[in-house]
Protein backbone atom coordinates (compact mmCIF):
# COMPACT_ATOMS: atom_id res chain seq x y z
CA UNK A 1 0.00 0.00 0.00
CA UNK A 2 0.94 3.29 -1.08
CA UNK A 3 1.40 6.45 1.64
CA UNK A 4 -0.15 8.37 -1.27
CA UNK A 5 -3.46 5.91 -1.23
CA UNK A 6 -3.72 5.81 2.48
CA UNK A 7 -2.90 9.74 3.56
CA UNK A 8 -5.84 10.57 0.69
CA UNK A 9 -8.52 8.08 1.93
CA UNK A 10 -7.56 9.55 5.34
CA UNK A 11 -7.93 13.02 4.44
CA UNK A 12 -11.25 12.01 2.41
CA UNK A 13 -12.81 10.01 5.41
CA UNK A 14 -12.42 13.37 7.89
CA UNK A 15 -15.81 14.31 6.36
CA UNK A 16 -14.59 18.06 5.74
CA UNK A 17 -14.25 18.71 2.07
CA UNK A 18 -11.74 21.29 2.58
CA UNK A 19 -9.55 18.64 3.93
CA UNK A 20 -9.48 16.46 0.94
CA UNK A 21 -10.27 19.22 -1.86
CA UNK A 22 -6.93 21.04 -0.50
CA UNK A 23 -4.15 18.65 -2.25
CA UNK A 24 -4.56 17.34 -5.92
CA UNK A 25 -5.13 13.95 -6.08
CA UNK A 26 -1.79 13.00 -7.32
CA UNK A 27 0.02 14.30 -4.43
CA UNK A 28 1.46 12.72 -1.52
CA UNK A 29 -1.01 13.49 1.15
CA UNK A 30 1.86 12.95 4.32
CA UNK A 31 4.71 15.00 2.32
CA UNK A 32 2.45 17.60 1.45
CA UNK A 33 1.41 18.14 4.73
CA UNK A 34 5.42 18.85 5.18
CA UNK A 35 5.58 20.95 2.31
CA UNK A 36 7.24 19.00 -0.49
CA UNK A 37 4.89 18.21 -3.67
CA UNK A 38 5.65 14.65 -4.69
CA UNK A 39 3.60 12.66 -7.04
CA UNK A 40 2.45 9.14 -5.57
CA UNK A 41 4.14 7.82 -8.93
CA UNK A 42 7.81 8.96 -8.28
CA UNK A 43 7.87 8.28 -5.14
CA UNK A 44 10.54 5.38 -6.17
CA UNK A 45 12.32 7.58 -8.16
CA UNK A 46 12.97 10.02 -5.42
CA UNK A 47 13.78 7.62 -3.20
CA UNK A 48 16.64 6.39 -5.48
CA UNK A 49 17.88 9.64 -6.35
CA UNK A 50 18.18 11.33 -3.03
CA UNK A 51 20.20 7.30 -2.00
CA UNK A 52 22.76 8.31 -4.62
CA UNK A 53 22.48 12.22 -4.05
CA UNK A 54 23.54 10.97 -0.23
CA UNK A 55 26.12 8.31 -1.18
CA UNK A 56 27.58 11.00 -3.96
CA UNK A 57 27.68 13.21 -0.97
CA UNK A 58 29.31 10.94 1.81
CA UNK A 59 32.02 9.79 -1.04
CA UNK A 60 32.74 13.12 -2.48
CA UNK A 61 33.55 16.11 -0.32
CA UNK A 62 35.46 17.38 -2.53
CA UNK A 63 33.12 18.08 -5.18
CA UNK A 64 30.44 18.75 -2.71
CA UNK A 65 32.94 21.85 -1.77
CA UNK A 66 33.04 22.61 -5.26
CA UNK A 67 29.26 22.35 -5.79
CA UNK A 68 28.92 25.01 -2.89
CA UNK A 69 30.89 27.36 -4.00
CA UNK A 70 30.34 27.26 -7.77
CA UNK A 71 27.83 29.93 -9.60
CA UNK A 72 24.75 27.32 -9.41
CA UNK A 73 21.81 28.67 -7.16
CA UNK A 74 20.75 25.41 -5.47
CA UNK A 75 17.09 25.74 -3.88
CA UNK A 76 15.02 23.36 -1.54
CA UNK A 77 11.95 24.01 -3.17
CA UNK A 78 8.77 22.18 -2.83
CA UNK A 79 9.25 20.14 -6.24
CA UNK A 80 11.79 17.78 -4.32
CA UNK A 81 12.01 15.36 -7.30
CA UNK A 82 13.37 18.16 -9.55
CA UNK A 83 15.66 19.93 -6.71
CA UNK A 84 17.40 16.37 -6.33
CA UNK A 85 17.76 15.63 -10.07
CA UNK A 86 19.37 19.51 -10.57
CA UNK A 87 22.05 18.62 -7.88
CA UNK A 88 22.47 14.96 -9.10
CA UNK A 89 23.04 16.41 -12.71
CA UNK A 90 26.00 19.21 -11.26
CA UNK A 91 27.71 15.89 -9.57
CA UNK A 92 27.68 14.01 -12.40
CA UNK A 93 29.00 16.79 -14.07
CA UNK A 94 32.19 17.33 -12.05
CA UNK A 95 32.59 13.05 -11.36
CA UNK A 96 30.78 9.91 -11.75
CA UNK A 97 28.82 8.53 -9.59
CA UNK A 98 29.71 4.96 -8.59
CA UNK A 99 27.98 2.53 -11.38
CA UNK A 100 27.34 -0.06 -8.67
CA UNK A 101 24.28 1.31 -6.53
CA UNK A 102 21.21 -0.36 -6.88
CA UNK A 103 17.80 0.92 -6.70
CA UNK A 104 15.53 0.65 -4.22
CA UNK A 105 13.43 -1.99 -4.35
CA UNK A 106 9.43 -1.55 -4.09
CA UNK A 107 9.37 -2.81 -0.58
CA UNK A 108 12.22 -1.88 1.39
CA UNK A 109 13.37 -4.81 3.62
CA UNK A 110 14.94 -2.94 6.06
CA UNK A 111 18.58 -1.19 5.45
CA UNK A 112 21.26 -3.20 5.13
CA UNK A 113 24.63 -1.93 4.52
CA UNK A 114 25.46 -4.94 1.89
CA UNK A 115 22.82 -3.66 -0.27
CA UNK A 116 25.46 -0.84 -1.53
CA UNK A 117 28.75 -1.87 -2.69
CA UNK A 118 30.98 -2.71 -0.11
CA UNK A 119 32.59 -0.17 1.46
CA UNK A 120 30.00 2.54 0.18
CA UNK A 121 27.45 1.72 3.01
CA UNK A 122 28.36 5.24 4.96
CA UNK A 123 24.77 6.24 4.58
CA UNK A 124 23.96 3.66 7.14
CA UNK A 125 26.43 4.58 9.55
CA UNK A 126 25.90 7.69 11.79
CA UNK A 127 29.83 8.59 12.50
CA UNK A 128 30.95 9.14 9.17
CA UNK A 129 27.99 11.09 8.74
CA UNK A 130 29.30 13.15 11.41
CA UNK A 131 32.25 13.57 9.92
CA UNK A 132 31.40 14.77 6.86
CA UNK A 133 29.42 16.94 8.57
CA UNK A 134 32.18 18.53 10.26
CA UNK A 135 34.20 18.81 7.21
CA UNK A 136 31.52 21.06 5.32
CA UNK A 137 31.64 24.42 5.29
CA UNK A 138 29.71 26.91 6.88
CA UNK A 139 28.04 28.22 3.26
CA UNK A 140 27.35 24.68 2.59
CA UNK A 141 25.07 23.95 5.25
CA UNK A 142 21.94 24.10 3.01
CA UNK A 143 23.19 21.25 1.12
CA UNK A 144 23.92 18.89 3.64
CA UNK A 145 20.56 19.76 5.04
CA UNK A 146 19.12 17.29 2.29
CA UNK A 147 20.75 14.39 4.25
CA UNK A 148 18.37 15.07 7.10
CA UNK A 149 15.52 15.57 4.87
CA UNK A 150 16.16 12.29 2.75
CA UNK A 151 16.39 10.60 6.42
CA UNK A 152 12.99 11.76 7.26
CA UNK A 153 11.44 10.72 4.12
CA UNK A 154 13.07 7.18 4.30
CA UNK A 155 12.36 6.88 7.77
CA UNK A 156 8.04 7.25 6.20
CA UNK A 157 8.38 4.68 4.18
CA UNK A 158 10.54 2.46 5.96
CA UNK A 159 7.74 3.06 8.90
CA UNK A 160 4.92 1.81 6.33
CA UNK A 161 7.16 -1.20 5.53
CA UNK A 162 7.18 -1.97 8.77
CA UNK A 163 3.25 -1.75 9.18
CA UNK A 164 2.91 -3.93 6.43
CA UNK A 165 5.31 -6.37 7.97
CA UNK A 166 3.16 -6.23 11.01
CA UNK A 167 -0.11 -7.08 9.23
CA UNK A 168 1.78 -9.79 7.51
CA UNK A 169 2.75 -11.50 10.56
CA UNK A 170 6.61 -11.21 9.62
CA UNK A 171 7.95 -10.14 12.78
CA UNK A 172 11.20 -11.28 12.34
CA UNK A 173 11.52 -8.36 9.30
CA UNK A 174 9.61 -6.14 11.44
CA UNK A 175 11.82 -6.27 14.02
CA UNK A 176 15.15 -5.77 11.63
CA UNK A 177 12.99 -2.79 10.38
CA UNK A 178 12.81 -1.31 14.17
CA UNK A 179 16.79 -1.27 14.58
CA UNK A 180 16.90 0.38 11.19
CA UNK A 181 14.61 2.62 12.03
CA UNK A 182 16.59 3.65 15.10
CA UNK A 183 19.53 3.72 13.71
CA UNK A 184 18.42 6.44 11.19
CA UNK A 185 16.47 8.20 13.71
CA UNK A 186 19.90 9.41 15.39
CA UNK A 187 20.34 11.45 12.25
CA UNK A 188 17.13 13.81 12.15
CA UNK A 189 15.59 16.10 14.26
CA UNK A 190 13.79 14.63 16.82
CA UNK A 191 12.97 17.80 18.54
CA UNK A 192 10.21 18.88 15.80
CA UNK A 193 8.34 17.81 12.36
CA UNK A 194 8.93 14.13 10.77
CA UNK A 195 11.44 13.59 13.12
CA UNK A 196 9.49 13.72 16.40
CA UNK A 197 6.06 11.65 14.99
CA UNK A 198 8.42 9.02 13.82
CA UNK A 199 10.32 8.27 16.94
CA UNK A 200 6.62 7.82 18.72
CA UNK A 201 5.55 5.44 15.86
CA UNK A 202 8.91 3.93 16.12
CA UNK A 203 7.81 3.23 20.02
CA UNK A 204 4.58 2.21 19.27
CA UNK A 205 5.69 -0.37 16.72
CA UNK A 206 8.46 -1.66 19.42
CA UNK A 207 6.21 -2.08 21.69
CA UNK A 208 3.76 -4.15 19.98
CA UNK A 209 6.54 -6.29 18.21
CA UNK A 210 8.93 -6.90 21.17
CA UNK A 211 6.43 -6.56 24.29
CA UNK A 212 3.28 -8.30 23.11
CA UNK A 213 2.00 -9.49 26.41
CA UNK A 214 1.93 -6.12 27.63
CA UNK A 215 0.02 -3.97 25.07
CA UNK A 216 -3.13 -4.17 26.51
CA UNK A 217 -0.97 -2.25 29.66
CA UNK A 218 -0.15 0.57 26.92
CA UNK A 219 -2.33 3.79 27.19
CA UNK A 220 -5.64 1.73 28.00
CA UNK A 221 -6.33 3.38 31.00
CA UNK A 222 -7.11 -0.16 32.52
CA UNK A 223 -5.60 0.47 36.59
CA UNK A 224 -7.14 3.39 38.72
CA UNK A 225 -2.82 4.48 38.65
CA UNK A 226 -2.81 4.88 34.99
CA UNK A 227 -5.98 6.82 35.35
CA UNK A 228 -5.12 9.34 37.48
CA UNK A 229 -1.97 9.92 35.38
CA UNK A 230 -4.28 10.45 32.44
CA UNK A 231 -6.17 12.96 34.54
CA UNK A 232 -2.86 14.88 35.02
CA UNK A 233 -1.42 14.47 31.26
CA UNK A 234 -4.92 15.80 30.24
CA UNK A 235 -5.35 18.46 32.67
CA UNK A 236 -1.60 19.85 30.68
CA UNK A 237 -3.09 18.66 27.74
CA UNK A 238 -5.90 21.42 28.44
CA UNK A 239 -3.52 24.27 28.99
CA UNK A 240 -1.58 23.62 25.87
CA UNK A 241 -3.45 23.81 22.98
CA UNK A 242 -7.07 24.95 21.99
CA UNK A 243 -8.70 21.33 21.41
CA UNK A 244 -10.46 20.47 24.78
CA UNK A 245 -11.33 24.36 25.68
CA UNK A 246 -13.06 24.31 21.88
CA UNK A 247 -14.91 21.06 23.25
CA UNK A 248 -16.03 22.83 26.46
CA UNK A 249 -16.60 26.11 24.97
CA UNK A 250 -18.95 24.99 22.28
CA UNK A 251 -20.63 22.28 24.55
CA UNK A 252 -21.60 24.65 27.04
CA UNK A 253 -22.94 27.14 24.59
CA UNK A 254 -25.15 23.97 23.62
CA UNK A 255 -26.23 23.06 26.87
CA UNK A 256 -26.95 26.84 27.91
CA UNK A 257 -29.33 26.98 24.78
CA UNK A 258 -30.81 23.61 25.50
CA UNK A 259 -31.41 24.64 29.19
CA UNK A 260 -33.11 28.10 28.40
CA UNK A 261 -36.69 28.46 30.26
CA UNK A 262 -36.22 25.64 32.72
CA UNK A 263 -35.57 26.12 36.85
CA UNK A 264 -34.37 22.86 37.20
CA UNK A 265 -31.35 21.25 35.10
CA UNK A 266 -28.98 18.37 35.16
CA UNK A 267 -25.76 17.81 33.45
CA UNK A 268 -24.32 14.47 33.32
CA UNK A 269 -20.55 14.42 32.31
CA UNK A 270 -19.13 11.10 31.50
CA UNK A 271 -15.62 12.30 32.20
CA UNK A 272 -15.29 14.80 34.62
CA UNK A 273 -11.41 15.19 34.96
CA UNK A 274 -11.19 17.69 37.48
CA UNK A 275 -13.99 19.40 36.55
CA UNK A 276 -12.72 22.02 34.41
CA UNK A 277 -15.42 22.69 32.03
CA UNK A 278 -18.01 23.92 34.49
CA UNK A 279 -16.99 27.08 36.10
CA UNK A 280 -17.53 28.61 33.02
CA UNK A 281 -21.28 27.19 32.83
CA UNK A 282 -21.59 28.02 36.09
CA UNK A 283 -20.83 31.59 35.98
CA UNK A 284 -22.90 31.72 32.38
CA UNK A 285 -26.43 30.60 34.53
CA UNK A 286 -25.56 32.95 36.90
CA UNK A 287 -26.12 35.92 34.51
CA UNK A 288 -29.08 34.15 33.21
CA UNK A 289 -31.91 36.89 32.61
CA UNK A 290 -34.57 36.10 35.19
CA UNK A 291 -31.94 34.34 37.27
CA UNK A 292 -30.43 31.07 37.55
CA UNK A 293 -31.80 27.77 37.52
CA UNK A 294 -31.22 25.16 39.82
CA UNK A 295 -28.21 22.82 39.08
CA UNK A 296 -27.29 19.36 39.00
CA UNK A 297 -24.30 18.02 38.02
CA UNK A 298 -23.77 14.05 37.86
CA UNK A 299 -19.72 13.69 37.77
CA UNK A 300 -18.68 10.44 36.43
CA UNK A 301 -15.01 9.01 36.65
CA UNK A 302 -12.42 6.53 37.64
CA UNK A 303 -11.86 5.51 41.02
CA UNK A 304 -9.18 6.92 43.02
CA UNK A 305 -5.71 5.18 43.58
CA UNK A 306 -5.17 6.17 47.02
CA UNK A 307 -8.54 5.72 48.83
CA UNK A 308 -9.29 9.30 48.12
CA UNK A 309 -12.81 10.39 47.11
CA UNK A 310 -11.56 12.86 44.22
CA UNK A 311 -14.98 13.16 42.55
CA UNK A 312 -16.40 14.22 45.36
CA UNK A 313 -13.26 17.04 46.20
CA UNK A 314 -13.86 18.29 43.09
CA UNK A 315 -18.00 18.52 43.61
CA UNK A 316 -16.83 20.76 47.01
CA UNK A 317 -14.76 23.28 44.83
CA UNK A 318 -17.97 23.42 42.12
CA UNK A 319 -20.05 24.19 45.23
CA UNK A 320 -17.88 26.95 46.49
CA UNK A 321 -17.53 28.56 42.89
CA UNK A 322 -21.67 28.00 42.51
CA UNK A 323 -22.08 29.46 46.02
CA UNK A 324 -20.35 32.60 45.31
CA UNK A 325 -22.23 33.37 42.53
CA UNK A 326 -25.49 32.52 44.12
CA UNK A 327 -26.52 29.51 41.86
CA UNK A 328 -28.17 26.44 43.90
CA UNK A 329 -26.05 23.67 43.24
CA UNK A 330 -25.97 19.67 43.57
CA UNK A 331 -23.44 17.28 42.88
CA UNK A 332 -22.98 13.56 42.49
CA UNK A 333 -20.07 11.60 41.65
CA UNK A 334 -20.17 8.09 40.40
CA UNK A 335 -16.89 6.39 40.38
CA UNK A 336 -16.64 3.72 37.54
CA UNK A 337 -13.76 2.46 35.98
CA UNK A 338 -15.38 2.30 32.42
CA UNK A 339 -18.18 3.84 30.92
CA UNK A 340 -20.27 1.00 30.27
CA UNK A 341 -20.18 -0.25 34.29
CA UNK A 342 -22.70 3.34 34.83
CA UNK A 343 -26.09 1.66 35.18
CA UNK A 344 -29.52 4.58 34.94
CA UNK A 345 -30.24 4.24 38.09
CA UNK A 346 -27.22 5.48 39.60
CA UNK A 347 -28.00 8.99 38.25
CA UNK A 348 -31.09 9.63 39.70
CA UNK A 349 -32.42 11.92 36.93
CA UNK A 350 -35.60 13.43 38.29
CA UNK A 351 -38.45 13.44 35.44
CA UNK A 352 -38.87 17.14 36.27
CA UNK A 353 -35.52 18.24 35.36
CA UNK A 354 -34.04 19.17 32.30
CA UNK A 355 -31.20 16.85 31.25
CA UNK A 356 -27.94 17.41 29.16
CA UNK A 357 -25.82 14.75 28.60
CA UNK A 358 -22.11 15.50 27.73
CA UNK A 359 -19.64 13.07 26.34
CA UNK A 360 -16.20 15.04 25.66
CA UNK A 361 -13.73 12.10 23.41
CA UNK A 362 -15.85 9.19 25.70
CA UNK A 363 -18.53 7.17 22.95
CA UNK A 364 -15.34 6.10 20.65
CA UNK A 365 -14.25 4.54 24.06
CA UNK A 366 -17.57 2.11 23.79
CA UNK A 367 -16.62 0.84 19.84
CA UNK A 368 -14.61 -2.11 20.86
CA UNK A 369 -16.67 -5.49 20.64
CA UNK A 370 -16.88 -8.68 22.20
CA UNK A 371 -18.42 -11.66 21.46
CA UNK A 372 -19.28 -12.76 25.05
CA UNK A 373 -21.15 -9.51 26.00
CA UNK A 374 -23.51 -6.55 24.23
CA UNK A 375 -22.24 -3.65 22.34
CA UNK A 376 -21.29 -1.57 24.68
CA UNK A 377 -22.24 1.69 22.77
CA UNK A 378 -25.65 0.14 21.86
CA UNK A 379 -26.41 -0.25 25.63
CA UNK A 380 -24.93 2.87 26.70
CA UNK A 381 -26.98 5.07 23.76
CA UNK A 382 -29.70 2.87 25.01
CA UNK A 383 -30.36 3.99 27.82
CA UNK A 384 -29.38 7.76 27.36
CA UNK A 385 -32.02 7.65 25.08
CA UNK A 386 -34.69 6.16 27.58
CA UNK A 387 -33.42 9.30 30.04
CA UNK A 388 -35.08 11.52 27.04
CA UNK A 389 -32.27 14.66 27.63
CA UNK A 390 -32.87 17.67 26.29
CA UNK A 391 -29.23 17.81 24.62
CA UNK A 392 -26.27 15.33 24.48
CA UNK A 393 -23.08 16.94 23.20
CA UNK A 394 -20.43 14.49 21.69
CA UNK A 395 -16.80 15.96 20.84
CA UNK A 396 -14.64 13.40 19.43
CA UNK A 397 -11.29 13.32 17.64
CA UNK A 398 -12.00 14.08 13.90
CA UNK A 399 -10.26 10.44 12.52
CA UNK A 400 -10.75 6.97 11.59
CA UNK A 401 -8.89 4.57 13.91
CA UNK A 402 -11.36 1.90 14.44
CA UNK A 403 -10.76 0.01 10.89
CA UNK A 404 -10.13 -3.46 11.22
CA UNK A 405 -6.48 -3.80 9.38
CA UNK A 406 -4.04 -2.61 10.76
CA UNK A 407 -2.12 -1.28 8.21
CA UNK A 408 -5.19 1.02 7.87
CA UNK A 409 -5.21 2.21 10.95
CA UNK A 410 -1.84 2.52 11.18
CA UNK A 411 -1.36 5.31 8.36
CA UNK A 412 -4.77 6.96 9.38
CA UNK A 413 -2.92 7.64 12.35
CA UNK A 414 0.19 8.52 11.60
CA UNK A 415 -1.28 10.86 8.98
CA UNK A 416 -3.62 12.15 11.80
CA UNK A 417 -1.38 12.79 14.56
CA UNK A 418 1.43 14.58 12.45
CA UNK A 419 -0.90 16.95 11.61
CA UNK A 420 -1.47 17.29 15.42
CA UNK A 421 1.96 17.49 16.15
CA UNK A 422 2.22 20.19 13.68
CA UNK A 423 -0.17 22.06 15.83
CA UNK A 424 1.28 21.62 19.37
CA UNK A 425 4.51 23.23 17.62
CA UNK A 426 2.57 26.51 17.98
CA UNK A 427 2.70 26.26 22.07
CA UNK A 428 4.71 28.21 23.99
CA UNK A 429 3.84 26.84 27.26
CA UNK A 430 6.40 24.89 29.18
CA UNK A 431 6.17 22.26 30.57
CA UNK A 432 2.83 21.93 29.31
CA UNK A 433 3.67 21.10 25.69
CA UNK A 434 6.35 18.43 26.67
CA UNK A 435 2.99 17.14 28.72
CA UNK A 436 0.69 17.25 25.97
CA UNK A 437 3.41 15.49 23.90
CA UNK A 438 2.73 12.40 25.85
CA UNK A 439 -0.90 12.84 26.29
CA UNK A 440 -0.75 12.36 22.39
CA UNK A 441 1.71 9.54 22.68
CA UNK A 442 -0.50 7.32 24.92
CA UNK A 443 -3.46 7.58 22.39
CA UNK A 444 -0.51 6.62 19.31
CA UNK A 445 0.21 3.62 21.65
CA UNK A 446 -3.09 2.38 22.02
CA UNK A 447 -3.96 2.86 18.74
CA UNK A 448 -0.85 0.87 17.36
CA UNK A 449 0.11 -1.11 20.16
CA UNK A 450 -2.99 -3.15 21.52
CA UNK A 451 -5.96 -5.03 19.69
CA UNK A 452 -9.15 -6.24 21.16
CA UNK A 453 -10.71 -4.61 24.34
CA UNK A 454 -7.10 -3.04 25.72
CA UNK A 455 -7.51 -1.16 21.86
CA UNK A 456 -9.95 1.65 23.47
CA UNK A 457 -8.68 4.79 21.29
CA UNK A 458 -11.55 3.79 18.54
CA UNK A 459 -11.68 7.60 16.73
CA UNK A 460 -14.06 7.48 14.01
CA UNK A 461 -15.00 10.70 11.95
CA UNK A 462 -18.14 12.69 12.11
CA UNK A 463 -19.76 10.98 9.62
CA UNK A 464 -19.79 7.86 10.88
CA UNK A 465 -21.04 9.10 14.21
CA UNK A 466 -24.06 10.57 12.04
CA UNK A 467 -24.86 7.40 10.92
CA UNK A 468 -24.69 5.78 14.43
CA UNK A 469 -26.18 8.00 16.47
CA UNK A 470 -29.01 8.80 13.70
CA UNK A 471 -29.67 4.82 13.95
CA UNK A 472 -29.79 4.74 17.78
CA UNK A 473 -32.58 7.01 18.18
CA UNK A 474 -31.10 10.41 18.07
CA UNK A 475 -31.55 13.16 15.55
CA UNK A 476 -29.09 16.05 14.73
CA UNK A 477 -29.25 19.84 17.07
CA UNK A 478 -27.75 22.66 14.95
CA UNK A 479 -25.20 24.25 16.97
CA UNK A 480 -25.99 27.39 16.26
CA UNK A 481 -23.98 31.26 15.25
CA UNK A 482 -23.55 31.56 18.95
CA UNK A 483 -21.21 28.23 19.37
CA UNK A 484 -19.40 29.57 16.02
CA UNK A 485 -18.49 32.78 17.62
CA UNK A 486 -17.55 31.39 21.05
CA UNK A 487 -15.06 28.85 19.43
CA UNK A 488 -13.55 31.43 16.61
CA UNK A 489 -13.05 34.00 19.89
CA UNK A 490 -11.32 31.54 21.76
CA UNK A 491 -8.69 30.79 18.82
CA UNK A 492 -8.01 34.52 19.54
CA UNK A 493 -6.14 33.48 22.82
CA UNK A 494 -3.29 31.69 21.03
CA UNK A 495 -1.26 33.57 18.97
CA UNK A 496 -0.68 30.73 16.00
CA UNK A 497 -2.79 31.13 12.94
CA UNK A 498 -2.87 27.74 11.80
CA UNK A 499 -6.09 27.16 13.69
CA UNK A 500 -9.52 27.07 12.28
CA UNK A 501 -12.95 26.25 12.97
CA UNK A 502 -15.31 25.12 10.53
CA UNK A 503 -18.94 24.96 10.09
CA UNK A 504 -20.43 21.41 8.75
CA UNK A 505 -24.08 21.12 8.37
CA UNK A 506 -24.61 22.04 11.93
CA UNK A 507 -21.34 21.12 13.56
CA UNK A 508 -18.18 22.35 14.02
CA UNK A 509 -14.73 21.27 13.67
CA UNK A 510 -11.48 22.41 15.04
CA UNK A 511 -8.33 21.77 12.96
CA UNK A 512 -5.03 22.82 12.03
CA UNK A 513 -4.88 24.48 8.53
CA UNK A 514 -6.87 22.56 6.38
CA UNK A 515 -7.63 19.09 8.48
CA UNK A 516 -9.96 19.00 11.19
CA UNK A 517 -8.83 17.13 13.90
CA UNK A 518 -12.07 17.69 16.80
CA UNK A 519 -15.48 17.19 15.96
CA UNK A 520 -18.45 18.82 18.16
CA UNK A 521 -22.19 18.11 17.60
CA UNK A 522 -25.21 18.03 19.30
CA UNK A 523 -27.96 15.42 19.33
CA UNK A 524 -31.67 15.30 20.92
CA UNK A 525 -33.80 11.93 21.65
CA UNK A 526 -36.11 10.50 19.52
CA UNK A 527 -39.22 10.03 22.02
CA UNK A 528 -39.53 6.13 21.78
CA UNK A 529 -43.52 5.76 22.74
CA UNK A 530 -42.98 1.49 23.44
CA UNK A 531 -39.56 2.52 25.45
CA UNK A 532 -40.56 3.30 29.48
CA UNK A 533 -38.38 5.64 31.03
CA UNK A 534 -35.95 3.41 32.66
CA UNK A 535 -34.67 4.07 35.96
CA UNK A 536 -35.43 7.66 36.72
CA UNK A 537 -35.62 7.45 40.25
CA UNK A 538 -34.64 5.24 42.34
CA UNK A 539 -33.14 5.31 46.32
CA UNK A 540 -30.54 2.61 45.92
CA UNK A 541 -27.50 4.07 47.47
CA UNK A 542 -23.96 3.21 46.70
CA UNK A 543 -20.79 4.06 48.71
CA UNK A 544 -19.53 5.37 45.54
CA UNK A 545 -21.95 7.30 44.24
CA UNK A 546 -22.21 10.51 46.16
CA UNK A 547 -24.29 13.87 46.54
CA UNK A 548 -23.28 17.13 47.83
Amino acid sequence: MSLYDSATSAGSSSGSSASSASKPAEIDGLLAGAGYKVRSSDLRHVAQRLERLETAMVNSPAELSQLASSDTVHFNPSDISSWVDSLLAEFNHSSSLPSDLPDFPDVVPGINPTAVSEGDAAWTDHDAAQQVQQNVPANQVTVVTAMEEDSGIRLVHMLMTCAESVQRGDISLAGSLIDDMQALLRRVNTSCGIGKVAGYFIDALSRRIFTPQGIGLVGGGGSSASAYENELLYHHFYEACPYLKFAHFTANQAILEAFDGHDCVHVIDFNLMHGLQWPALIQALALRPGGPPLLRLTGIGPPSPDGRDSLREIGLRLAELARSVNVRFAFRGVAAQRLEDVKPWMLQVNPKEAVAVNSIMQLHRLLGSDPNRNSPIELVLGWIRHLNPKIMTVIEQEANHNQPGFMDRFTESLYYYSTMFDSLEACTLQPEKAFAEIYIQKEICNVVCCEGSARVERHEPLSKWRTRLGQAGFRPLHLGSNAFKQASMLLTLFSAEGYCVEEIEGCLTLGWHSRPLISASAWQAVPDANSPLVGIVNHHHHSNHNAL
